[in-house]
C-alpha cells in the first residue's frame, strides 16, 4: 500500500486532522488508586488546614506580652499552669502571668498567642524562667494558614504524584474524580514470533514488541490489553482486530506492514471501517513502514516489526495521542545542546532520527556520538542511547563539531569523557 510516502510533517498534520484526541471520560477512584492519574475537576478544601492553631516546637505556651522584658541575665518568671498534649483538646487556659508546657503539633491553649522554645526556658517547681522574648504568633501555625476552607488546592488537569496525594489526604478526601485511562489493545503478528517463556524453535524470535509497546502505553497513561500473537492469516487477523476495536479505545499492531507477501495488515485494517488507512508509510528513518488508520473514530497504529523502529515510532506518533486520551498535560522532550562527535548523514529524502550517546571531550564540551544501529530486529539501540538527533530530510549532513539539539529519552545518565 505504499503508493506515496508522506513527509514527517504531513503525516503528523494528517493524523491531527483525522483524529481529534481528547479525554475519553471521567471516573471516581479511591485515594489509594489515584497515584499517577489526572484530575478531571478542581479540588477544593472542605475545611481549614490545619483545623486548629498549633505549636510547631516543643516549649511553653504564653502570652507574648508577658515575655517582652525577658533576657538571658534577667529572665521573666511565669507561673506554671499545666500541660498540653498532642491529639487532645487543651484543658488549661493561659491567663496573664501563666505558662503551659506544650509539645510540637499540640493545639494552642486558650489565651496563649505564642510559644517559647524549650531551649530558652528553665523550669522550676511551680514556675518557669523565660530567658528570651517572643512576638505574637511566634512558633505557632494558625488554623487555615496552610489551606483555607473552600480554597482550590488542585486544578483540573493536574497529574497526581506523591506530593498531590499528600494534599488530598491532608484535606480528608477518600475519593477523587479523574480522567479514565484509555484502553489500548496491543497485538503482534507473524509466524516467527513466540511468547517469552515458551520454547524457542529454530527460526523463531521472542515477541519483544508486545511487551515494550504495552509498557510504553502504561507510561503514557493508558491501560494496555495484550491480545497476544496473531499468525499471518487474514481471517484470524480480521477477527483479532475486530475484537481489539470492541474492547479498546485505540489499537496497536506490530509487524506485517512492509512489502512482503504476508504483510497484509494495512489491507485488513482498511477493510474494517471508515475512513480506514490515512497514512501508509512515512518518509522517516527509523520507522518508514508505519501505517495509521482511523476505524469508526478509533485510531489504529500498525507499527514496523523492527523493535527499535516500532518503539521509536510509538513515541513519535502514538504516545501524544494516548497522552491526550488520558487527559494528561501535553509533554515536551527535554533537550540540551551538544557538539557532533562524528559526521551524521540522513537517509536520502527522509527525516532521520539518529540515536546518540553523550559524553565530554578533553575540553569539557558535551558531545554526541551516534550509537551503532546494529542489524534489523536489534532492540539494544534504544537502551544504549541517551537520546536522539533529528536531521531534516532537506539537510545533506551534520558536520563534526556542529552544535546540535539532543532530545533526551529520560533523565541524563552519568556521562563520561570520550
Amino acid at each position: 500500500m505504499f503508493r506515496k510516502l508522506l513527509s514527517f510533517d504531513e503525516a503528523k498534520q494528517l493524523l491531527e486532522q483525522s483524529f481529534s484526541a481528547k479525554p475519553i471520560g471521567v471516573e471516581q477512584v479511591s485515594l489509594s488508586g489515584a497515584h499517577e492519574r489526572v484530575l478531571a475537576q478542581n479540588v477544593t478544601s472542605p475545611a481549614d488546614i490545619p483545623s486548629f492553631t498549633r505549636s510547631i516546637v516543643d516549649g511553653y505556651a504564653v502570652k507574648a506580652a508577658d515575655t517582652f522584658d525577658a533576657s538571658e541575665d534577667k529572665p521573666v518568671t511565669l507561673k506554671f499552669c499545666g500541660h498540653v498534649a498532642i491529639g487532645e483538646a487543651p484543658n488549661v487556659v493561659v491567663k496573664k502571668g501563666l505558662i503551659a508546657e506544650i509539645v510540637t503539633g499540640a493545639p494552642l491553649p486558650e489565651g496563649a498567642d505564642a510559644v517559647v522554645m524549650v531551649e530558652y526556658t528553665t523550669p522550676r517547681e511551680y514556675s518557669v524562667f523565660v530567658h528570651r522574648p517572643v512576638t505574637i504568633g511566634e512558633n505557632i501555625m494558625a488554623a487555615g494558614s496552610d489551606i483555607s476552607k473552600n480554597e482550590t488546592v488542585l486544578k483540573v488537569g493536574r497529574f497526581l504524584s506523591s506530593r498531590e496525594i499528600g494534599v488530598l489526604a491532608a484535606i480528608g478526601l477518600t475519593e477523587v474524580t479523574v480522567y479514565k485511562r484509555p484502553k489500548v489493545a496491543v497485538l503482534s503478528t507473524g509466524a516467527e514470533v513466540v511468547a517469552p517463556g515458551e520454547p524457542l524453535p529454530a527460526g523463531k524470535i521472542y515477541d519483544i514488541n508486545a511487551h515494550t509497546l504495552s509498557a510504553a502505553v502504561t507510561e503514557a497513561g493508558g491501560e494496555p490489553i495484550n491480545l497476544g500473537i496473531i499468525p499471518d492469516n487474514k481471517e484470524e487477523l480480521t477477527d483479532a482486530l475486530k475484537k481489539a476495536l470492541s474492547l479498546a479505545d485505540a489499537v496497536i499492531t506490530s509487524g506485517g506492514v512492509s512489502v512482503g507477501p504476508k504483510d497484509f495488515t494495512p489491507q485488513v485494517v482498511d477493510s474494517l471501517g471508515k475512513p480506514g488507512v490515512i497514512i501508509s508509510g512515512v518518509a522517516v528513518k527509523p520507522g518508514k513502514p508505519i501505517t495509521i488508520a482511523v476505524v469508526n473514530e478509533k485510531p489504529v497504529f500498525s507499527m514496523p516489526g523492527n523493535p527499535t523502529s516500532s518503539l521509536f515510532m510509538f513515541n513519535v506518533f502514538v504516545r501524544p495521542v494516548i497522552v491526550k486520551l488520558a487527559g494528561r498535560p501535553e509533554e515536551e522532550l527535554h533537550t540540551l545542546k551538544a557538539v557532533a562527535a562524528q559526521k551524521m548523514f540522513p537517509a536520502r529524502g527522509r527525516r532521520t532520527f539518529t540515536m546518540v550517546n553523550l559524553g565530554y571531550d578533553n575540553s569539557g564540551r558535551l558531545i554526541a556520538s551516534p550509537v551503532p544501529t546494529g542489524l534489523s530486529g536489534a532492540i539494544t539501540t534504544l537502551v544504549k542511547a541517551d537520546g536522539f538527533v533529528e536531521i531534516s530530510e532537506k539537510q545533506q549532513f551534520v558536520d563534526v563539531g556542529t552544535e546540535i539539539d539532543v532530545y533526551l529519552f529520560g533523565k541524563l545518565r552519568k556521562t563520561k569523557n570520550v
